[in-house]
């Protein structure tokens, strides 16, 4: 049943229940042909009021920081697969009390920790993060392989050998990629440390899986996992964070207000792209607009304005096939995975609510923000 826009609160991010089971199922397909765990990664979807709905597919997820492993914990009910570019001393007891694995970025940082992580007594399954120095993704911002990347150990890193207690390794260099950028990926890795498998557990190869995007070869995925495993022996983890909300649903906003400037009409929503939207302003892309097209010739056109008082918070243009008015719906599309873990109230704007449209064809307001979300940020 279609979304009805209109009777839906504004702003407010919606998540389509369909959609995201159709996401899951496939996820669940993959891992269950594959052999490999399939967990989700909190950094690009952790909004933990749809988890009844997720647990039904998949059992863990991966984190980044103690909050998320305790988020892990707490609301999926298993601990978490934690990496973190740093741990501090602190904050170090509550990684290990929420995490079953536990990778480190360098070995200084194992050798710190490594006490602590043996004296607990706890079994906690110890990796590395390592740096092929290899990756397709084009954009730096995004890029853990660029020269002199502070993510990951390269192999010259580990000339040495591993030291006591790994038990995996762990890889990030993909990005909405494809299942043959991840062949080539795994080729580079086999080279520069297969070595090291016999006396491995497990090898993670991190997020940016796209197997839910229309284009995705899932038998090619299944199959490089597969034999992968087979040559290996190693248990093979992925954790996706955009696979699991891609398409899933839409940020609703309405037009407050129209202005016109140099020939160019602005309209003003009460959403911000910089608060609601910053991936649109720093990677930067252009989202869809449901309804609406690039600029077109004799079309109503208009660039799309946030309501912060940042100069650059706009963003456009598009064409619609009517005049635009205050009072009038625009929805953004794809605005679940990511957009909504990197959100601020920034200016105080009213931040989202997140709602659910079930697969009854129902709204269900999950939550709403108000004057103490704003205020409890700082102090």
């Amino acid at each position: 049943m279609a979304i009805d826009y209109l009777n839906i609160p504004s702003p407010c991010y919606v998540i389509d229940e369909i959609r995201f089971r159709k996401n899951l199922s496939l996820i669940k397909e993959v891992s269950d042909r594959s052999g490999a765990e399939i967990i989700v990664a909190f950094k690009g979807f952790a909004t933990w009021g749809i988890f009844p709905v997720l647990k039904e597919y998949v059992s863990g997820a991966a984190a980044s920081s103690s909050d998320e492993a305790r988020l892990c914990y707490e609301e999926i009910g298993s601990p978490a697969h934690t990496y973190s570019p740093v741990y501090k001393e602190y904050d170090f007891p509550s990684v290990l009390k929420y995490s079953s694995h536990l990778t480190f970025n360098s070995l200084e940082q194992y050798k710190k920790f490594y006490p602590a992580l043996k004296a607990s007594g706890e079994k906690k399954s110890a990796g590395l993060r390592i740096n092929p120095e290899f990756s397709e993704i084009e954009h730096g911002l995004y890029n853990p392989c660029s020269p002199g990347s502070r993510l990951g150990i390269t192999a010259a890193g580990l000339s040495d050998g591993l030291p006591e207690g790994i038990d995996g390794l762990h890889f990030h260099v993909l990005f909405e990629s494809d299942s043959y950028a991840l062949e080539k990926v795994l080729t580079v890795v086999e080279n520069k440390f297969g070595r090291f498998f016999p006396k491995l557990k497990w090898i993670n190869m991190g997020g940016g899986h796209l197997m839910t995007r229309k284009d995705y070869d899932i038998e090619h995925l299944i199959k490089i996992l597969s034999d992968f495993r087979q040559r290996s022996g190693l248990h093979v983890i992925l954790e996706p964070g955009s696979a699991f909300a891609w398409e899933t649903g839409e940020l609703v906003s309405t037009v407050e207000d129209v202005v016109e400037n140099s020939g160019i009409k602005t309209a003003i929503t009460d959403i911000s792209f910089t608060a609601h939207m910053p991936d649109c302003l720093e990677m930067p892309y252009k989202p869809k607009i449901l309804g609406a097209t690039d600029p077109v010739q004799g079309k109503p056109t208009y660039r799309i304005g946030g309501n912060s008082c940042l100069s650059g918070d706009v963003m456009g243009d598009w064409s619609f096939d009517n005049d635009l008015k205050p009072g009038d719906r625009i929805v953004f599309m794809d605005m679940i995975h990511y957009t909504m873990v990197k959100t601020t109230t920034f200016n105080g704007v009213h931040h989202p609510s997140i709602g659910l449209w079930t697969k009854e064809g129902a709204f269900r307001l999950i939550k709403e923000f108000g004057y103490e979300d704003y205020r409890n940020r700082l102090s």
